[in-house]
């Protein structure tokens, strides 16, 4: 990581809480943040993120209408560089994987001291997740199947795409992988995200691994 400040947004419907927040990052650690900007909808926030060119961006999961979930994964999807800290009131399971689903890199309930807060975003900065420890045992003892409505329309050769997908390959490595053109990968793909019901390949990843797909590797299996 370079020397230059890293520019955090944050997206909470609480514009006291957006501004603390944003206050106590300038305070504590103006060294190494800059905030780009505080936004209390759903909507401004993908807009505000690109146009500061936002390494991090916080964000309440609970917003009304949307939702925090859906600022997430327009975020995700128009500058999938910026690194998403998501933040709730409660320890809702079911909002936590709605976080991770949609590409959050770290979720966090309020509770936390906020005073402890740079550490968690320096964290995710460099790339890694961020969990409670609470959280991460319910998660990893939580794990769902998919539905077997789902199982019921994919064949082997899907879960092996999925797999390909949830570990981050580009489209002319699953190709290798499948044994396809480049233009036949992009069918394929397009074709199973419709099918999961996943709006992306971030939040395919995230479905893959609710699901414990990953946990057995298809995708290097011998045809």
């Amino acid at each position: 990581m370079n020397d230059r400040r890293l520019v955090v947004v944050v997206v909470d419907d609480h514009e006291l809480f957006a501004r603390g927040l944003a206050l106590l990052l300038t305070t504590n650690a103006g060294d190494r943040f800059e905030v780009g900007g505080t936004t209390t909808h759903v909507e401004e926030a993908p807009a505000l993120v690109e146009s500061c060119g936002a390494d991090l961006a916080l964000v309440d999961l609970a917003m009304p209408p949307l939702g925090g979930a859906a600022a997430i994964r327009q975020i995700k999807r128009r500058r999938p560089a910026t690194r998403v800290l998501a933040l709730s009131g409660s320890d809702d399971l079911e909002l936590a994987e709605q976080a991770l689903r949609a590409g959050a890199d770290g979720y966090l309930t309020k509770s936390a001291d906020p005073e402890v807060l740079v550490a968690p975003l320096l964290t995710v900065a460099a790339g890694f997740r961020v969990l409670e420890g609470e959280l991460l045992d319910v998660l990893l003892t939580t794990t769902r199947k998919p539905p077997e409505t789902l199982l019921d329309t994919l064949d082997s050769q899907d879960l092996r795409l999925w797999a390909l997908l949830a570990r981050g390959l580009e489209t002319q490595d699953i190709a290798n992988r499948m044994l396809v053109s480049e233009r036949t990968a992009k069918r394929m793909v397009a074709s199973l995200l419709n099918r999961i019901g996943a709006a992306n390949r971030v939040e395919a990843a995230g479905l893959a691994g609710a699901y414990g797909l990953l946990d057995h590797d298809p995708a290097d299996r011998p045809q």
